[in-house]
């Protein structure tokens, strides 16, 4: 057992949770709680909120049974630690400004069809002049000088992973701190060693590690977890049904038969998440997304 170090879940509140949301949360739970770490809850809330949605997404994590140490934290109350993050990595040398739109490099990047699409670099190099004259047509972000290459790092369900790593961008041109700086971030100082969360977000490790080392922080471990599909082989969404725990209410589904199914589908026991736990075993967790057909039965 693990005495130190924490496991979190941190949705963002732009709506109620769905199964696949819920899923991840259960399994974040179970990673933390079988190696005795500690489990804290972050609402994302830097962008995309809505109202009422942080209050039903932690009545709904409650009502499974996923329960969390201290007061959930918000993100956005964090902004301090961001920019003084971000102004050490000025101080650095570690960034530069970008005036391209997405438009700009959606089309630089079009011909690496099939690849992880990383930013082409057309600002990296610019004059002081030449910013100058960028800076009175829109206002610069700020993007990481990631030096490129590949980070690799061992998933505890993904198994041996390396990939590039990316300039991504720190500080929009609104002056809004990023996804990536203010995960990398609020991990290191929550003291998250551990982070379990879908593996639509495997490509994004290789840089937040390179970002978390340039930081001086050790980075976590990582368990990327299949996602749920709808149907059709797509994400799930709300097009597919009963997808929320209101939803599903709606349709006669208690949350404990709900819960039953989302653990039933990693091959756990139900009766509560404390019977999963006694037998959770990261090595037999499914490897394979899990397709919801609009029914939990």
């Amino acid at each position: 057992m693990n005495s130190s170090g924490a496991g979190r879940y941190a949705p963002s509140p732009s709506g109620d949770l769905h199964l696949g949301n819920l899923r991840t949360a259960i399994l974040a739970w179970l990673f933390a709680r079988s190696t005795g770490r500690a489990f804290l809850l972050r609402v994302e809330d830097l962008d995309r909120v809505r109202a009422r949605a942080e209050e039903s997404q932690l009545h709904d994590l409650q009502a499974l049974g996923v329960t969390w140490d201290g007061p959930a934290v918000r993100q956005s109350e964090r902004g301090e630690l961001h920019t003084a993050a971000l102004q050490s990595l000025i101080s650095a040398g570690r960034t530069f400004e970008c005036f391209c739109t997405r438009r700009d490099i959606a089309e630089a990047t079009s011909a690496a069809h099939g690849a992880v699409p990383l930013y082409p670099g057309t600002c990296q190099n610019l004059s002081e002049a030449e910013r100058a004259e960028r800076r009175q047509e829109r206002p610069a972000a700020l993007r990481f000088l990631s030096g490129g290459g590949t980070e690799g790092f061992t998933d505890a369900v993904a198994g041996e992973q390396a990939g590039p790593v990316d300039d991504v961008v720190l500080r929009r041109n609104d002056g809004a701190i990023a996804y990536n700086l203010a995960v990398v971030v609020d991990d290191a100082d929550q003291g998250v060693d551990q982070v379990v969360r879908g593996d639509d977000l495997l490509t994004s490790t290789p840089t937040q590690l390179r970002l978390a080392r340039t930081l001086g922080h050790a980075p976590p471990s990582y368990a990327h977890v299949p996602l749920v599909l709808g149907p059709d082989g797509k994400r799930l969404a709300k097009r597919d049904g009963a997808v929320t725990l209101g939803d599903l209410a709606a349709a006669g589904w208690d949350v404990p038969a709900v819960r039953d199914a989302l653990l039933d589908s990693l091959g756990l026991p139900g009766g509560g998440l404390e019977n999963a736990l006694a037998v959770f075993d990261p090595a037999e967790l499914p490897r394979e997304p899990w397709v919801f057909q609009g029914t939990l039965v």
